[in-house]
């Protein structure tokens, strides 16, 4: 079968490997109908977080059931599945507390690999979640983003606590921080901010609820959130980029007593431990726990509630998956969809 390998920065190939077998009673084998490629998948494709050797890539996928383990239950072959990009098994204390990404047996699909032909998935029962009606491409689409980025994202409006008449600030214009502005828009926030720099992405981020446009980045985005803010900052801050300058203008951003989501993968970031404390704000983030949110956000997608495949600007087969890192390395695409 056909998987996409990186062997090192800026060197990714389409290779024949072997495919999964069950290797637990608790897994599945799903043919993945579709995949991706994300922003955190360009930290090893430019160097930034080194590869040890070649490695499978992907982490996002929706697919079909075509085998299952024998302590499997909930999951049959056939089942059309969407699963995070954390395996849980969505039973011990921290999954039953919302934080699937860190249980107690977590598995990340990363290690594993998506953007291939065929999939094996921990924790079935607790990962994969079955999707009934019509899927047309739009929800195709939707249902795919709702595997990382659309979770991420309303984790990140989440753990900020955007809610009716709150002013949040998103931090990152790539497709994390689009679909927070989704998520704060669904969650009723008053006036959302995004900070970009891109028309393209300052477009769909109104299109997904956003008020305002802020292009200016470090101390003058700062300072152009608090002038809109009377002085005050933003009660809700998403941080979607995961360096230094981001988090930083996203707690300074920030009101006291506000709340910092952060979900952009730390590279490089350190926090002065005086200004956080004098700063007075919350914050909260990591690796979303995805598989909380799945079940309402494929059933808003399902009802045409939400688009959040919009965030995918090119698609192209796996094939080409080099042609794709190379366009969401350049910027130019959002987000890039592979299909089989």
């Amino acid at each position: 079968m056909r998987a996409v390998i990186m062997h090192g920065p800026g060197d990714v190939r389409v290779e024949d490997v072997p495919a999964p077998e069950l290797v637990e009673p608790t897994d599945a084998i799903i043919r993945v109908d579709a995949a991706c490629i994300c922003g955190s998948d360009l930290w090893p494709y430019r160097g930034i977080s080194p590869l040890k050797r070649p490695s499978r890539m992907g982490h996002e996928y929706i697919g079909v059931v075509e085998q299952v383990g024998s302590e499997v239950r909930d999951i049959q072959v056939g089942d059309f599945v969407v699963g995070s990009f954390m395996a849980s098994d969505n039973t011990c204390e921290i999954c039953e507390a919302g934080y699937q990404s860190r249980c107690i047996h977590v598995v990340g699909m990363g290690s594993i690999g998506t953007q291939t032909e065929y999939a094996r998935i921990p924790w079935a029962d607790g990962t994969l979640v079955k999707v009934t009606g019509d899927i047309t491409p739009e929800r195709r689409r939707s249902l795919l983003a709702a595997s990382d980025v659309l979770g991420t994202g309303w984790f990140a409006a989440v753990a900020a606590e955007a809610a009716p008449g709150k002013t949040v600030a998103v931090v990152g214009d790539g497709a994390v921080g689009l679909l927070g502005i989704l998520a704060a828009s669904q969650l009723g926030a008053e006036r959302i901010i995004a900070m970009s720099r891109h028309a393209d992405r300052q477009a769909l981020a109104r299109r997904f609820g956003a008020t305002d446009i802020v292009e200016e980045r470090g101390d003058a985005g700062v300072a152009a959130i608090k002038e809109m803010t009377g002085g005050y900052g933003a009660h809700s801050t998403i941080e979607a980029v995961g360096t230094q300058e981001a988090m930083e203008q996203a707690i300074r951003s920030t009101r006291a007593g506000g709340h910092v989501g952060f979900v952009g993968v730390s590279h490089g970031v350190s926090l002065d431990g005086q200004e956080l404390f004098l700063s007075g704000i919350h914050l909260h983030g990591g690796p979303a726990p995805v598989r909380r949110f799945l079940p309402d956000l494929i059933d808003r997608i399902m009802n045409d509630q939400i688009d959040p495949g919009a965030v995918f600007d090119q698609t192209l087969s796996v094939d080409d998956a080099a042609e794709g890192y190379r366009a969401m390395d350049e910027r130019c695409a959002i987000k890039v969809m592979l299909e089989f």
